[in-house]
């Protein structure tokens, strides 16, 4: 990684606990406190290493949990850098992440704010933002649109993940082939070398649960818990389609004539 001032000699993790104060919930039976992980009205998240991965299935709040710390952190729910604000969405419905982060306690040591909330989803107009950005103070814009969609997410991880920091990454792989994703993860572990980048990632991809001395945890209807990545039923379907391609399709295709 560029050398490039430190902001603190300390390594990461930065962010080290996240814990709700149940004080400060409203109403239980409303999203996101309806989740399985608030289910005990407790809930606390401990970081031990510099990459931490999350993963469960669609709707299980990841998404949702990134966006809290990504506030904690001082970044707009809709990502980018810090006083970025790419995207209007003032008139969104949705505003679970900013709720939950108000709920939230955090324990920083020290707090180390720059950095990056990577979403795929508006990556688009993130892009588009950093080139007006550009445009306005007579810079050369970066172009990530220039490229093909996992080029330009590859070039933009490779900028934008070289300085001291926390990263929040959420499904990062949604543009990249498994050979773009193999980038993705050499990236990655020149930032857990680097002793200076906290990485915390949301994920479908079992080639990124696999990253070397990451930690893993699942979400699922019994909660947060860490687990090894060849148990998640991501690494399950993709061991038992790679045994035998015609027998898992028929099996998963299967159904019952109406």
């Amino acid at each position: 990684m560029a050398a490039r001032k430190q902001l603190t000699r300390l390594k990461a993790p930065y962010l080290r606990r996240i814990l709700l104060e149940p004080s400060r919930v409203a109403d239980w039976e409303k999203y996101p406190w309806n989740l399985p992980i608030f289910r005990d009205r407790e809930f606390e998240f401990e970081f031990a290493s510099a990459i931490t991965i999350v993963v469960g299935e669609n709707g299980t709040g990841k998404s949702t949990l990134l966006e809290a710390i990504g506030a904690l952190a001082g970044y707009d729910e809709a990502g980018g850098g810090k006083g970025y604000l790419p995207v209007d969405h003032s008139g969104a419905v949705d505003k679970s992440g900013a709720a939950l982060a108000r709920a939230l306690r955090a324990h920083w040591l020290p707090k180390v704010t720059a950095g990056w909330f990577f979403r795929a989803e508006s990556f688009y107009s993130v892009a588009r933002y950093l080139d007006r950005s550009a445009l306005d103070v007579g810079a050369a814009p970066p172009g990530f649109l220039s490229w093909s969609h996992g080029e330009g997410f590859i070039r933009f991880f490779e900028e934008r993940c070289r300085r001291q920091g926390i990263y929040i990454l959420d499904e990062p792989e949604s543009a990249l082939s498994p050979t773009r994703q193999i980038e993705l993860l050499k990236l990655l572990q020149r930032m857990e070398r680097s002793g200076t980048a906290q990485v915390i990632m949301a994920t479908h991809s079992p080639l990124l649960m696999a990253c070397p001395n990451a930690r893993l945890f699942r979400i699922s209807r019994f909660g947060l818990d860490p687990v090894d990545f060849q148990d998640t039923d991501h690494f399950r379907m993709m061991r038992d389609f790679c045994s035998d391609p015609a027998a898992f399709l028929a099996e998963a295709l299967y159904e019952d004539e109406p």
